[in-house]
C-alpha cells in the first residue's frame, strides 16, 4: 500500500475541506439561515447535507467526469432550478421569526437538512468541482493506489462538513444576545445574499444557454 500517497491525499481532502467549508456560498448561507431561525440543532442538520448529497457525486464523478464536460444541459437545467430555489429560501428570510428560547420544534431539524441537501444538490458549482476536479483528480490515482481516492472524498467531505458546523455553533453562540429586531435584520441579511447567489445562477444560465 502507497501509504505516502494516501496520506497526502487524505490531507489535500482536509485542507481543501476547511476551505470549502469556510468559502462563502448558498450552502454557508442556509447553515447560518437556519442556525438563526431553527437553533443550533437545524444548523448542524443542514452542515450535515453534503455528506448524502456530495456522496453520490463523488461516485457518479469518478466514473463520469468526462461526459459532464461535453453535456451543458445537464449543468443548466440544475442551475437554473437551482436559482428558482434560492429565490424562494431568499424571500422566505424576511418573513422568518427567530425560535423561542428554548423551544425548538421537532420537525425543524429534518426540514433543515432536506433545505441543506437541496441548496447543495441545485448547486452547480458542486457539479462542476466533482465533475471537472475531484472525479479527474481521483482517477489519475486510482491505479497506483485504490484507497487514494477514498481517502481524499471522505476527509474531503467530513471536513467540510465539521467546519460547517462550527460555522453553526459561532452563530448560534453569538445569537445568544441578539434582540428580535438584530435577528430579523440578519435573517433578512442572509436572505439577501441568498437572492444575490440566484441572481448570480439566472446569469450563469443564460450564459449557457448563449453558448450552445
Amino acid at each position: 500500500m502507497e501509504v505516502g500517497l494516501v496520506l497526502s491525499l487524505a490531507l489535500a481532502g482536509m485542507l481543501l475541506g476547511v476551505v470549502e467549508g469556510l468559502k462563502p456560498g448558498p450552502l454557508l448561507t442556509m447553515v447560518i439561515r437556519e442556525t438563526l431561525s431553527g437553533g443550533l440543532r437545524a444548523g448542524v442538520w443542514t452542515a450535515a447535507a453534503p455528506i448524502f448529497s456530495d456522496g453520490p457525486l463523488v461516485i457518479l464523478s469518478f466514473f463520469a467526469a468526462a461526459w459532464i464536460a461535453t453535456n451543458p444541459s445537464v449543468l443548466l437545467v440544475i442551475t437554473v432550478a437551482g436559482a428558482l430555489f434560492l429565490a424562494k429560501m431568499g424571500l422566505d428570510c424576511y418573513g422568518l421569526e427567530p425560535p423561542a428560547p428554548g423551544v425548538i420544534g421537532p420537525g425543524i431539524p429534518k426540514d433543515s437538512f432536506l433545505r441543506g441537501v437541496l441548496t447543495n444538490l441545485l448547486n452547480p458549482n458542486v457539479y462542476v468541482f466533482w465533475f471537472l476536479i475531484g472525479g479527474p483528480l481521483m482517477a489519475s490515482v486510482v491505479e497506483e493506489e485504490v484507497l487514494a481516492p477514498i481517502a481524499y472524498a471522505v476527509s474531503f467531505l467530513i471536513t467540510l462538513m465539521l467546519t460547517k458546523v462550527g460555522v453553526a455553533y459561532a452563530i448560534h453562540r453569538a445569537s445568544g444576545g441578539l434582540s428580535v429586531t438584530a435577528y430579523k435584520r440578519l435573517l433578512a441579511g442572509c436572505g439577501t445574499v441568498m437572492l444575490g447567489f440566484s441572481l448570480f445562477y439566472a446569469l450563469e444560465a443564460y450564459h449557457l444557454i448563449t453558448q450552445r
